[in-house]
C-alpha cells in the first residue's frame, strides 16, 4: 500500500513513498547471524591474547600495558572481528572516470582481508551503481572538460589562500552569482568541501542559548555541525511531522532548562534526499510548521539539488515552493556538478554575515579555478544557458530511469526503500554475511555496487545502495537489472511480500510522538 499525502492541499503533486515491513524471519535470522559472528569474536579474541591465533589489528604496546586501554569499544571489536571478513567490499581503486562505467584495479588478499596486494590487472568496464554523478556531468570528454583545461592552463591548479586574502578569484565571485540564480535567492557563497560547509556554518548560525531540531538521520556533517555550535539538540524521528511539532510546541512552552527563558533561536535541520534511505523531506509540511512556530530552516540539499525539481532545481522546486521560504539553503557540488565543493544560499544579510564569520569562509583555502569552471560549465548547462536542451535532457532521463529502476526491482521481489522519485536507491540484504556476498556476486557480473552496513545504517539493516544516473542507457540497466535477478536466486535477497508501511505509520516512541486528530 502507497503512501500518496495530499495534507490539506500543502502538495501539489503525489508524494509517494513507503516502507516495507521487515518479516519477522529474516529479523529473527539476522540478530542470530550477529550473534553468532559476536560469539566468534570473543573466541578469537580470547585465541589472539594466548598468542595462539596472529592479528594484525592495532595494539598498545608492551611497555603501555598499564595505561588506559586506547582501543577497548565496541566499534574496534566490530571492526577488528566483522568488518574485517567482508573489508575487500569496500575501498575499491578506481582508475578512469566515474562515468557509467568505470575501470578498477584487480587486488587480492592472502591474509583474510588484513592486506591487500594488486595483481597489476584493470579490470575494464565495470558498469558504476555507486557514484552520485547523477546528471552525468563527471566525464572526460566534451565542453565541461574543455573549459577546465582551458582555466587550468589560465589559472593553474591551486589558489594557495584563503577568499579573505588572496584567494579570492573573479571566478569565485562569477561561481556566486550564478549559483544565487540558479537557487532563486539574493546571493550565495561557494566554499572547498561541502562536508565543512555544515560543520563549519552550522555554529556561525547558532550557539549556546539557541535550539537545533534535527532529523534522526542527518548526515554526519549537519551532526558535526550542531554538535560544535554549543546549542541545545533534540532530534526528531525521521520525516515525521507529529514529532517534530511536539518538539517545536515543547520548545516554545517551556523554553529552556532550568531558566525557562525563551530559546533565543530555533533551527530545524532537514535534507532534500536521506543518503541511505533515499526517502525525500516531507518539505512542505516542514515549512508550514516553521511558519507557524516562528523558527529557521536550514536545508541540506547535497544530494537533491540537480537531481530533482523540472529543471534540477532541487527538493524547493520538486514541490513548488519559493526558495525565500528557507532560511538557510545549503547543497554541494560533488554530485550532480560532478566537481567539489558546497554552498550556502539565502538573504544577502546572512551571506554577509557568514563572509566574515564562518571558519570555512576564514581559514580554508577556496575553491581551485578548475573546479569552478566545471561547476560553471555544467550549471549553465542545466540551466540552458549554453545555448542547448542537453542539461534538461539530463535532468529528465535521470527521473525516467529512477522510475524506471525502482519500479522493476519492486516487480522483482526485492524490498526498497524511499521515494519513488529519489535517485537513491536502498535495496535490502539484512543479513551480515549477504552484505560481502552480494558485493562480490555483482562484481563478478562487472557490476561495481556499494554495500553499506554498521555503523552507517542500524545494525540489523543492511543495504546495497544504488546511485542512478542519467548517463545510464536503458541497456545498462536491463543488464544490472538481469543480473541483479540472477543473484537475488543466489543470496535469496528476495525478502518482499508487499506489505508496504507508510512512513507516518512506521513506529516511533512515545516520547516524541503526539496523537493528534489531524
Amino acid at each position: 500500500i502507497h503512501h500518496i499525502a495530499q495534507n490539506g492541499g500543502l502538495y501539489k503533486r503525489p508524494f509517494n513513498e513507503a516502507f516495507e515491513e521487515t518479516p519477522m524471519l529474516v529479523a529473527v535470522l539476522t540478530y542470530v547471524g550477529y550473534g553468532v559472528l559476536t560469539l566468534f569474536g570473543y573466541l578469537r579474541d580470547f585465541l589472539r591474547q594466548w598468542k595462539i591465533e596472529k592479528c594484525h589489528h592495532a595494539a598498545e604496546r608492551a611497555e603501555q600495558k598499564d595505561f588506559v586501554p586506547l582501543y577497548q569499544d565496541f566499534e574496534n571489536f566490530y571492526t577488528r572481528n566483522l568488518y574485517m571478513r567482508i573489508r575487500d567490499s569496500w575501498n575499491r581503486p578506481i582508475c578512469s572516470v566515474p562515468g557509467a562505467k568505470v575501470d578498477m584495479l584487480e587486488r587480492l588478499s592472502y591474509d583474510y582481508n588484513w592486506t591487500f596486494a594488486y595483481t597489476g590487472r584493470v579490470i575494464k568496464d565495470v558498469i558504476n551503481m555507486g557514484s552520485y554523478n547523477y546528471l552525468g556531468f563527471a566525464q572526460n570528454t566534451g565542453i565541461c572538460k574543455e573549459a577546465a583545461a582551458k582555466v587550468l592552463t589560465q589559472y593553474g591548479a591551486g589558489v594557495c589562500s584563503t577568499r579573505q586574502e588572496m584567494g579570492n578569484l573573479d571566478k569565485h565571485e562569477e561561481l556566486e552569482k550564478l549559483v544565487a540564480r540558479f537557487l532563486g535567492v539574493e546571493a550565495a557563497m561557494t566554499y572547498g568541501m561541502g562536508f565543512a560547509t555544515n560543520s563549519m556554518n552550522i555554529p556561525a548560525v547558532v550557539l549556546k542559548g539557541c535550539l537545533i531540531l534535527s532529523d534522526e538521520l542527518n548526515h554526519a556533517s549537519l551532526v558535526l555541525g550542531a554538535r560544535l555550535s554549543g546549542a541545545t539538540i533534540r532530534i526528531f524521528k525521521h520525516n515525521n511531522m507529529q514529532s517534530l511539532e511536539k518538539l517545536l510546541k515543547d520548545a516554545i512552552v517551556h523554553g529552556q532548562p532550568r531558566t525557562r527563558r525563551p530559546w533565543k533561536k530555533i533551527l530545524i535541520l532537514v535534507e532534500g534526499i536521506y543518503s541511505m534511505e533515499g526517502s525525500i523531506v516531507r518539505l512542505p509540511e516542514v515549512i508550514a510548521l516553521k511558519k507557524k512556530y516562528k523558527s529557521y530552516l536550514y536545508l541540506d540539499e547535497a544530494h537533491s539539488i540537480g537531481a530533482l525539481g523540472p529543471t534540477g532545481r532541487g527538493v524547493v522546486e520538486y514541490f513548488g515552493l519559493n526558495p525565500e521560504d528557507v532560511d538557510v539553503m545549503m547543497g554541494t557540488f560533488t554530485k550532480s556538478f560532478g566537481a567539489a565543493g558546497g554552498y550556502i544560499g539565502g538573504k544577502k544579510e546572512l551571506i554577509d554575515y557568514l563572509r566574515t564569520h564562518s571558519h570555512s569562509a576564514v581559514y580554508a583555502t577556496s575553491l581551485s579555478p578548475p573546479v569552478i569552471e566545471q561547476i560553471l560549465a555544467s550549471m549553465k548547462c542545466i540551466m540552458g544557458e549554453d545555448g542547448t536542451t542537453f542539461g534538461k535532457q539530463c535532468v529528465q532521463q535521470l527521473a525516467e530511469n529512477t522510475r524506471y529502476f525502482r519500479m522493476r526491482l519492486k516487480e522483482k521481489g526485492f524490498i526498497i526503500y524511499g521515494n519513488e522519485d529519489s535517485p537513491v536507491v536502498p535495496l535490502m540484504l539484512y543479513m551480515p554475511a549477504k552484505i560481502g556476498a552480494f558485493g562480490r556476486e555483482m562484481l563478478k557480473r562487472n557490476i561495481g555496487v556499494v554495500v553499506v552496513g554498521f555503523p552507517a545504517t542500524p545494525i540489523i539493516e543492511s543495504r546495497a545502495r544504488f546511485c542512478v544516473s542519467a548517463a545510464h542507457t536503458k541497456e545498462i540497466l536491463d543488464t544490472v537489472l538481469k543480473e541483479l535477478d540472477e543473484v537475488g536466486d543466489l543470496l535469496q535477497l528476495k525478502y518482499s511480500r508487499h506489505r508496504l508501511v507508510p512512513l507516518l505509520d512506521r513506529p516511533f516512541d512515545e516520547t516524541t510522538y503526539e496523537e493528534t486528530e489531524d
